[in-house]
């Protein structure tokens, strides 16, 4: 399989909260917008690549957030969803194509076909699990051939289209990338015909390299060729035992009650992804490593990405660099809490990936300020090296 040379890892907005333990107030943060624009600015001077922000009802709004934090920020790129059922394939189109257009060009879509049909109903949708990718191809359809410049007239089982046009184009030709993330068969059919980047959550190398395998496979047949992304949580330290310390302590205060609760919610998702990531670690406290380096932990009380890498710098780099191995060149990272965790990811570990980050952005391998504290006024501090 291809080894991508160089790497894109994005950061996390918390728009659902955040804070120093999971699934507690202690130590919980008032997630407001200033607390969200020292993050992305973070992200952005420290070269990640861009930030994901997440969608659904326990979230505030994706595009109102990357509308009110992107003009803060310079290089920095904002994965926002387009939810396919939810949205009119004209209107969203109308969204993206201003969105990109006010940021420069700093817009990445990710198509949610969505997996939890409690909340889905709460969204006025009510149709099962492969009928929404049937709605997420039609809407796909409309929403590229716009995106491109076409007029679309379509009667579709589920999408009627008369005169449809965009008056402003995109920045990005023929628009922005589009990220997707689904393990079902429906799922992967939609993938290989409509997208650009195939996401999955943190599963083990040998679940990813099935995974990309077929996904190749599938597009292949199709003339279609995709890249691949792996969406990751971390807890990185300067030593390995320090790194499994502080996992332990991010889930400290998760009572066994909690974890049940948790996992009696997450049940009852249809998503195929969601389940596999359920399976990783079965609701059980005592098997969290999974994989080497690779903790469960995460998952007892959330839904979606569920595992975190665990390890000092060099550990965490070295298994990035396996699911490089695999043909994931795209690695969307996030860590409790998302501030603090942005400078120690990006100090740690940056320097020990090959990494394609922004014109604008200085190495932190090549510093040339100051760097430290002046030691007594008067001497710069001494390298570490």
């Amino acid at each position: 399989m291809s080894n991508p040379s160089k790497a894109n890892v994005l950061w996390f907005l918390p728009t659902h909260g955040d804070g120093r333990y999971l699934a507690s107030t202690h130590g919980a943060r008032d997630i407001d917008f200033k607390y969200l624009r020292q993050i992305a600015q973070a992200a952005d001077q420290l070269g990640y690549f861009g930030v994901l922000l997440p969608t659904g009802r326990s979230c505030e709004d994706s595009w109102v957030v990357a509308s009110a934090v992107a003009p803060w920020t310079e290089q920095l790129r904002y994965l926002v969803a387009v939810r396919p059922g939810l949205q009119s394939p004209s209107v969203a189109a109308r969204m993206t194509a201003t969105l990109d257009r006010v940021t420069n060009g700093r817009l990445l879509i990710n198509v949610v076909t969505g997996g939890d049909p409690v909340e889905n109903k709460g969204d006025g949708i009510f149709l099962p699990h492969d009928e929404r990718y049937a709605v997420t191809r039609e809407f796909l359809n409309v929403y590229n051939d716009l995106l491109a410049g076409k007029t679309v007239n379509v009667q579709g089982k589920h999408i009627q289209i008369e005169d449809g046009r965009l008056i402003f184009p995109p920045v990005q030709s023929p628009r922005p990338p589009l990220y997707f993330g689904g393990s079902s068969d429906a799922g992967i059919d939609v993938a290989v015909d409509t997208v650009d980047k195939y996401l999955t959550w943190g599963e083990p190398p040998a679940l990813v390299a099935e995974k990309v395998a077929r996904v190749k496979a599938a597009a292949e047949k199709r003339g279609r060729k995709l890249s691949f992304g792996i969406r990751l949580h971390v807890v990185v330290r300067e030593t390995n035992e320090a790194a499994w310390k502080a996992a332990d302590e991010l889930i400290q205060y998760v009572t066994d009650d909690v974890i049940a609760n948790a996992q009696k919610t997450l049940a009852r998702q249809d998503s195929v992804g969601q389940q596999r990531m359920m399976q990783l670690h079965g609701g059980r406290r005592d098997k969290l490593e999974i994989s080497p380096n690779l903790w469960a932990g995460v998952g007892l009380v959330r839904g979606g990405a569920g595992t975190a890498l665990v390890g000092d710098a060099q550990t965490v780099a070295a298994r990035i660099k396996e699911y490089q191995d695999v043909g994931v060149d795209t690695f969307i990272m996030s860590g409790y809490p998302h501030l603090e965790e942005a400078y120690r990811f990006a100090e740690l570990v940056f320097p020990l990936l090959s990494l394609q980050q922004h014109d604008n952005v200085t190495s932190l391998r090549t510093r040339t300020g100051p760097v430290g504290e002046i030691v007594a006024n008067e001497h710069r501090a001494q390298s570490a090296s």
